[in-house]
């Protein structure tokens, strides 16, 4: 592993792999048709860019389209195979998980990744499908195909079935995670069994989200440490015990976003922040899953 990979902050899941604390997104914002296999170089550069940076996290799945981009950017920029910690998961192929990390590895060019998902619980129709997906994952793992593997998009109920028959819990689970969205007592269900939290859509508050009841306070906070109120955002959402997740095109972002590892919230901020939050409710991703009201 590089100096550089080194000195990133992390978090150590509960298998003892360090999967560093601010990830790039090479996901929603860039998604392709199944049909598409041309390679989009804005995002094969933007890949570049934010490992040039320091960025050591890249987060991918197979229903984005874009493996083959990031599988491009890490050859293009040179760097060693342990430098980048490269996340990637199955939703497509969920029925054949053995057949779909091939095919990613084939994409990405590389013959294991860091951390293989289930990207989302809502193709299983009963708990034995989750466990039989599991048990699949467990293979690939076993395999040396991905060194560590989770789910994504799994509530309390998901999890306790599929931990109902694990040999290797889920390390992660990758959720909508932000101010607005809190996701209830699934967290502390988290930390109780050992599970990391990943924080997907981050900064919605404030790009999705704006005129709610923490526009005033993040303005405050960014003011006070001299930075934005994206990196307010990621940093409450660092300072909660998560992973983060972000994307941009943009140099500038991506270089200020890094700044977010540099300070800390107080406990107050932190608690203030989470109260405020609580005043609305704002999803993003999966609202076809979830009744308008549903903060699970």
């Amino acid at each position: 592993m590089s100096s550089t990979a080194r000195n990133f902050p992390f978090v150590r899941l509960s298998d003892g792999i360090n999967i560093p604390l601010l990830g790039y997104g090479c996901g929603t914002a860039w998604y392709k048709k199944a049909t598409d296999e041309s390679i989009d170089r804005e995002l094969v550069d933007s890949i570049k860019t934010a490992i040039r940076l320091g960025y050591r996290h890249l987060d991918g799945a197979e229903i984005y389209g874009t493996e083959p981009e990031m599988g491009l950017a890490i050859k293009e920029s040179g760097i060693n195979r342990e430098d980048p910690f490269v996340t990637t998961k199955v939703n497509t192929n969920i029925a054949d998980i053995p057949g779909a990390i091939d095919l990613s590895l084939r994409k990405l060019q590389l013959s294991y990744v860091d951390l293989y998902l289930i990207h989302s619980p809502f193709f299983a129709e009963s708990d034995g499908d989750l466990q039989t997906a599991w048990a699949a994952m467990e293979r690939v793992k076993a395999a040396g195909k991905a060194r560590s593997i989770g789910v994504s998009n799994f509530l309390q109920e998901h999890l306790e079935a599929i931990l109902g028959t694990a040999t290797t819990p889920p390390s992660i689970n990758q959720v909508e995670f932000h101010p607005y969205l809190q996701h209830g007592s699934l967290l502390e269900f988290h930390r109780e069994r050992g599970i990391t939290t990943a924080s997907y859509g981050p900064l919605t508050p404030i790009n999705r989200a704006r005129g709610g009841p923490l526009d005033q306070m993040l303005s405050g906070l960014a003011k006070k440490y001299a930075v934005t109120e994206g990196e307010i955002l990621l940093r409450w959402v660092m300072d909660c015990g998560s992973v983060a997740i972000t994307t941009s095109s943009r140099e500038s972002r991506l270089s200020s976003y890094l700044r977010a590892l540099a300070f800390e919230l107080t406990p107050k901020e932190v608690n203030e922040v989470s109260s405020l939050g609580q005043q609305a409710h704002f999803r993003a991703f999966w609202r076809n899953k979830f009744a308008p009201s549903d903060r699970s």
